[in-house]
């Protein structure tokens, strides 16, 4: 069933959002029908209709979930101990595990981030809101204990950390179907080692 969140906002059920993502990453999103959807959780499309509404609801929905699920894996790393490198790739490591979560999505759509309305670029007013916020601050937080190399500008560097892991993560997942372990092992050690303070 569907619920209300905290915000007074309806959520959709969750076996209908894990179905949704299911044929999601079968068909694709063009070839998505919400009756599709709705055989696959089980219910009846006017069951669906009345949870769900149309296929756009479902997107947005989808979206939310991605940038709540995003949000709630950065938190505990922001607010963990050691050096600004190392929760630097604590972040990015729980980054890639948001993605597998969501692959299906990103495929569909590499503007998902965007289209959060989070992903500001650095200097606009919400700049402290958007996806990239949690790396600045552990950039930050490396530049400061010296574990990592200061950027030139910390806000552009946090937006290319971001970008660097992020979509080739999802093609290197997607596409040449290379394990999640071996993918961020292998992108990780690249971004980090270009910010570290000894290839400085």
């Amino acid at each position: 069933m569907a619920r209300v969140n905290a915000l007074g906002r309806t959520t959709m059920d969750e076996k209908l959002l894990a179905a949704a993502t299911d044929v999601l990453g079968t068909t694709g999103w063009d070839r998505l029908t919400m009756g599709d959807v709705a055989d696959r959780a089980g219910v009846s499309r006017a069951t669906l209709w009345r949870q769900v509404g149309g296929k756009e609801e479902l997107r947005q929905e989808l979206l939310r979930r991605l940038l709540l699920d995003y949000r709630e894996s950065m938190w505990p790393v922001l607010t963990a101990a050691g050096t600004g490198r190392e929760r630097l790739r604590l972040a990015l490591e729980a980054m890639c595990a948001v993605l597998d979560r969501h692959l299906a999505l990103l495929a569909a759509f590499d503007t998902a981030f965007h289209e959060t309305g989070l992903f500001e670029e650095p200097g606009d007013s919400a700049s402290e809101n958007s996806v990239v916020a949690p790396l600045v601050r552990l950039i930050l937080d490396g530049v400061a204990d010296g574990s990592l190399a200061p950027p030139t500008a910390p806000e552009e560097a946090g937006v290319l950390v971001f970008n660097t892991v992020c979509w080739p993560y999802v093609h290197l997942r997607l596409h040449h179907q290379w394990g999640s372990e071996r993918v961020r092992a292998l992108l990780l050690d690249l971004v980090l080692d270009g910010m570290s303070t000894e290839s400085a």
